[in-house]
């Protein structure tokens, strides 16, 4: 039995894995999503002093308080800035660290490190603009949704805290590196945000070539959007499950 612990991306919540913890509880294996402070059930508790430290506390007291060892780590999209911080702070609790499309960055960089400069513009003025220092949800349909998904994720998205974004990581890329794992690189469609990402984990020299050495890591493509959890839940699962 493995100890999953899922983490969403920005503008999400513990809400967007509906269709894969049934999957994974059904393989025998215990399953925790954390909802960040501040989005989706937790959006009441928007304030302009979330950072993203206090997101790296929440998933740090979830796995103390859920008593977890052995995690497979999950973090989505914004979510591998919070999971490469929990790496390397807390090694030991891990077993496998899974980027589901999602950042991974160099020391010292922040989220809007890789982003191009109209979108950290655009993103940082919605917030000054805002009375909670946050930023809008996208349109769904950048994540590759339509029909029905895209209407409930639509639905549900909430704004993002504003002063995660510019905030560094300093960490060990080598004791991160230590752990296994795997990156799930969505290419169908890509989103732009992640492309220097899925450029940066394919090189062999990212982190001084700690990133493909240590416990070792690969990368799994999936022909679906950005928010595979949603429009590919099967394919997913059995990805995560192969992690276990």
């Amino acid at each position: 039995m493995a100890n999953f612990l899922l983490v969403h991306g920005a503008w999400h919540g513990g809400w967007c894995w509906r269709d894969v913890v049934p999957q994974l509880t059904r393989a025998g294996h215990r399953v925790h999503a954390v909802t960040l402070t501040g989005v989706g059930e937790r959006m009441h508790l928007m304030t302009p002093a979330i950072t993203l430290e206090t997101h790296i506390t929440d998933v740090a007291n979830a796995i103390e308080m859920e008593e977890m060892d052995q995690v497979v780590l999950v973090v989505h999209s914004y979510g591998g800035m919070i999971g490469t911080a929990i790496a390397d702070r807390m090694p030991q609790r891990l077993r496998h660290l899974v980027y589901v499309d999602a950042v991974v960055p160099k020391p010292g960089e922040s989220w809007a490190s890789t982003h191009a400069s109209a979108t950290r513009e655009a993103r940082l003025v919605a917030a000054e603009a805002s009375p909670d220092f946050s930023f809008p949800p996208p349109d769904p349909a950048i994540f590759g949704l339509s029909a029905s998904q895209y209407e409930w994720v639509k639905r549900r998205q909430t704004p993002h805290p504003g002063h995660t974004y510019q905030a560094a990581l300093d960490f060990d890329p080598r004791r991160v590196a230590a752990i296994p794992r795997t990156f799930v690189s969505c290419t169908g469609p890509a989103l732009a945000t992640i492309d220097a990402v899925r450029q940066r984990v394919a090189d062999r020299s990212f982190w001084a070539g700690a990133w493909h050495s240590g416990g070792g890591a690969r990368m799994v493509e999936m022909k679906t959007g950005h928010d595979p959890m949603i429009s590919a839940p099967d394919e997913f699962a059995r990805i995560l499950l192969d992690c276990a």
